[in-house]
């Protein structure tokens, strides 16, 4: 921690066994001029875990977790697609994750 390499501790939450069966990354194409407001809107919505400003063929990928395909969908269509000023979004649902250990986890 002194020489900042490591930021924080934490624990790593199994999603599934909380109930939350599918993940969710959306891309988002917005106005961005409603910036802010879109980023804050996005927070307000339970399944929204994470908004990230990215650069490529979207403004914004939000991570988002619901119990099952049929939340996710409302999650997309009742809530995000609603918010003032997102132009359009692609949904991209995580099939299976498959993880590489960092250089300096190894040992």
């Amino acid at each position: 921690m002194k020489k900042k390499l490591i930021e924080r501790f934490t624990i790593e939450v199994n999603n599934k066994e909380l109930g939350y069966g599918v993940k969710s990354l959306t891309g988002i194409n917005m106005d961005s001029k409603k910036r802010d407001n879109i980023i804050q809107e996005l927070f307000k919505i339970s399944g929204v875990r994470e908004v990230s400003e990215v650069t490529g063929r979207f403004d914004i990928l939000v991570t988002m977790y619901a119990e099952n395909l049929n939340q996710m969908y409302r999650i997309v269509s009742d809530n995000i697609g609603k918010i003032d000023g997102i132009i359009g979004s692609e949904s991209f649902i995580e099939m299976k994750t498959r993880t590489k250990q960092m250089p300096y986890m190894l040992e």
